[in-house]
């Protein structure tokens, strides 16, 4: 089999501009046009955007620079080297597990490649709610259109592997309809390691793409280096105070960075651009800095199977139900999207309950299983109004109380997915709860999940989609932001990442950034040029 080429090594054989804090012997400081916090969905689109348009544009990221000869496709070299607190970010109450990128690509380099624009339904409740009058789907298809093909988001030409194709046998079943998920890839080889890192370079994430291109067209980036405030004169931002990190990420060498420049875009994700904003002492005069943080929180079923269903095997997410979203108002009792994750055994495990030789016995049947998400659209409702974030010794920690309105939602939601994993076929269905039972038919988990205590801790809460924080509004009264990205109260600071959603999407967010953040970068473009 041929070499596959790796355009990282390749680049940074060419001259590419980047410099590893961890490698740093004096301190630094550096000027540019732009500074780019995070090289995430909303980072790389930015960084390539502005680049191309003449600028001189400096990306900054906490994480390293990886890339395909680093993805060895095991689960316990990724998750501490390609995610937050590796793959172990929680809320505050430990309720949450909440799964985010940390390397050059954000979470586009470990995402699952699941590509869907944001929905109609969404967009018409921020023209109402929010005053976004420009965020219509006529406005943004050319963006999404742009970053489409720009990224390669097309319909999966392959078979579902067995894990999904049983959520689309079971729905059709029942009547409920599914449909096939896009994916941003070129080349796939159909392995399903998504989530460790592309080895093959065929994910079309912000590392093998937007990034290249910007270092390509001048760009300079910074790894291991932390962004930990913006020092603020009066209506703008003179520099951007950094900390150096080591060679494992964790701990600071003792060199600081400063970085200046006229304009500066914050896309470090919807938990770390708040927190910045809030360690730099940020004007938020009306009190939604940090608020209004959304989750897609999610719960899981699992079922068994007498037939193999290799969950590990194949392109991780291809078919999902939205009919669970369309059954009631957007503003009525909480829907949700199904879909379906990898199964790998470290995250499996982690997240399946109990414990000793009950979690053996499940585990001993790995090849078998099955498992179904539900991902519950938080932030359409007064009961749902999302999170906050807040500072613990300057790292940022997500407060995200879950209400009976979301608990009725996930009981409803576990139902939905035990009625078709046994329509499917299963042998038995456990939700993951800690009191949950092995339920031998649908009537047994009908009547066992109803009588579940829906808590945290209890009930297995994740998520890997944070949204909000720095929502959109041209009304200060309703936002962070302006509808141009811009924070208000700062002249020369923009936030490009999902922290600009004032909602949920109601959808995996990863193309909702890139089309919007492509909009707004060109348009911040084309104001700099004139500036």
């Amino acid at each position: 089999m041929s070499v596959i080429p790796d355009p990282i090594q390749a680049g940074l054989a060419a001259g590419w501009q980047v410099t590893d804090g961890a490698q740093l012997q004096n301190d630094l400081t550096l000027e540019a046009d732009v500074v780019i916090v995070g090289t995430g969905a909303g980072g790389g689109v930015t960084a390539e955007i502005l680049a191309q348009a003449g600028l001189k544009v400096l990306m900054v990221e906490e994480g390293a620079l990886k890339s395909s000869r680093d993805f060895k496709m095991r689960e316990a070299e990724a998750y501490p080297a390609l995610y937050q607190e590796s793959a172990a970010r929680k809320t505050r109450d430990k309720g949450i597990t909440i799964l985010q990128g940390r390397t050059v690509g954000g979470s586009t380099t470990i995402n699952w490649t699941s590509s869907f624009r944001t929905p109609d339904i969404t967009l018409r409740y921020w023209n109402k709610h929010f005053g976004l009058a420009d965020y219509t789907p006529e406005a943004l298809a050319p963006w999404f259109g742009k970053m489409e093909e720009r990224l390669n988001v097309i319909n999966w030409p392959a078979a579902p592997n067995e894990n999904n194709d049983l959520l689309r046998r079971g729905a059709s079943k029942l009547g409920i309809p599914t449909a096939a998920i896009r994916r941003n890839v070129n080349g796939c080889w159909n392995l399903g390691y998504c989530g460790m890192g592309c080895p093959t370079n065929a994910k079309q994430s912000m590392l093998v793409t937007t990034i290249p291109s910007a270092l390509q067209h001048g760009a300079s980036l910074l790894t291991r280096v932390r962004a930990e405030r913006l020092l603020i004169k009066g209506d703008h931002v003179r520099e951007l105070e950094c900390v150096a990190l080591s060679a494992d990420g964790l701990s600071t060498t003792g060199r600081r960075v400063t970085l200046r420049a006229k304009h500066f875009v914050l896309s470090g994700g919807a938990i770390n651009t708040p927190a910045l904003l809030m360690r730099s002492t940020a004007p938020d005069p009306h009190g939604l800095l940090g608020t209004r943080t959304f989750l897609h929180p999610t719960v899981i079923s699992a079922a068994l199977f007498e037939q193999r269903v290799d969950g590990y095997s194949g392109a991780p997410q291809t078919v999902y139900s939205d009919h669970f979203l369309h059954t009631e108002r957007i503003d009525g009792p909480i829907g949700y999207k199904l879909e379906v994750p990898p199964l790998h055994p470290l995250l499996f495990s982690t997240t399946m309950p109990g414990f000793g030789a009950q979690h053996a016995a499940v585990m001993q049947q790995f090849p078998h299983m099955h498992a179904m998400l539900a991902l519950l659209r938080d932030g359409f409702h007064d009961d749902a109004p999302g999170g906050s974030v807040a500072l613990a010794h300057g790292a940022p920690v997500l407060d995200y109380p879950v209400s009976d309105f979301i608990w009725n939602g996930v009981r409803r939601a576990l139902l939905t997915m035990a009625e078709i994993q046994f329509a499917a076929g299963a042998q038995s269905v456990t939700p993951a709860h800690e009191r949950a039972q092995v339920y031998r038919t649908w009537e047994q988990a009908k009547a066992g999940i109803n009588a579940l205590p829906f808590k945290l801790l209890q009930t297995r809460v994740v998520s890997a989609h944070v949204m909000g924080g720095c929502g959109m509004s041209d009304d200060e009264r309703l936002g962070v932001t302006s509808s141009s990205g811009r924070y208000h109260g700062l002249a020369n600071v923009s936030v490009h990442d999902g922290s600009l959603f004032p909602t949920s999407i109601g959808a995996n967010p990863q193309l909702s950034i890139y089309g919007i953040v492509a909009r707004l970068a060109s348009g911040l473009a084309q104001e700099l040029a004139r500036a």
